[in-house]
């Protein structure tokens, strides 16, 4: 359990309409806007901006570079008396944005409990997030959406507002959802990540020679348009470019790759 004891900072800046209700600890340069509400136990750590009207539960915890509680990015706010709702135990770690609700969407954004928002992930304006969800880097959540209890999002997902996503569900990384995802599903975009050749531009402005660009360019030949397996190109490999350390470079390299396999 953290514990806390009351310490504002004297650089921290604290509106007068802020409420804190028991221990909290606000840190220097964070800045706690007017008609915010902390409960007890929760950490605003330096440089972090908490905006209201808001009212946060015990032990929440708002990391540097954070905004939470910020304006709705919506044409229709015009600064319209809006809210955020947050229970306890949460943490918004570096960068990561939650915007308050807009009139059309009832006024209201809702983070549940002991949620984990990573570094850089926004929840947009009437979101609705449940408890236990984990928001990886970079998600970026539209706004109107709602999570189900212990779903994950992970890194770089981007979801179209008014989607559903349902409990203990898991989207991966870089999926664009459009649609509701279904509870205690695994959902993930299609890899078609291919190999095409050699970064020659690159090779070049580090001052290789066009024979070593050359040899590298044929090990990628037969690696990757011939009609070899890999094991057979690296045999090919060995047989006519023995003398090119970039290439037994190349030939040690895939030698060592883990099961999840080499891209080509």
């Amino acid at each position: 359990m953290r514990q806390v004891e009351t310490q504002i900072d004297a650089r921290a800046i604290v509106s007068p309409s802020a409420r804190l209700v028991g221990e909290v600890r606000i840190g220097p340069y964070a800045v706690v806007g007017d008609e915010v509400e902390l409960g007890d136990g929760c950490v605003i750590e330096p440089h972090a901006v908490v905006q209201g009207p808001s009212k946060f539960g015990r032990s929440n915890h708002v990391h540097s570079f954070a905004i939470v509680g910020g304006d709705p990015q919506d044409l229709t706010y015009t600064g319209q008396r809006v809210w955020l709702e947050v229970g306890d135990w949460n943490e918004f770690r570096e960068y990561s944005t939650v915007h308050r609700g807009t009139i059309k969407g009832g006024g209201v954004t809702r983070i549940g409990s002991h949620n984990l928002i990573m570094a850089y992930a926004h929840v947009g304006h009437d979101c609705v997030i449940g408890d236990r969800t984990i928001l990886i880097n970079g998600a970026q959540l539209a706004g109107h959406i709602q999570v189900e209890d212990y779903a994950t999002i992970s890194s770089f997902c981007l979801l179209h507002q008014f989607v559903r996503i349902g409990a203990h569900s898991y989207t991966g990384a870089g999926t664009i959802i459009t649609q509701d995802v279904p509870p205690f599903s695994l959902i993930v975009s299609q890899r078609e990540t291919r190999c095409y050749g050699i970064n020659k531009v690159g090779l070049e402005r580090r001052g290789f020679s066009h024979e070593r660009i050359g040899r590298i360019e044929q090990a990628y030949r037969y690696l990757l348009r011939s009609k070899l397996n890999t094991a057979q190109a690296l045999e090919r490999m060995r047989g006519t470019l023995s003398d090119s350390e970039d290439v037994q470079s190349l030939i040690r390299f895939i030698e060592s790759t883990t099961d999840r396999g080499l891209t080509k």
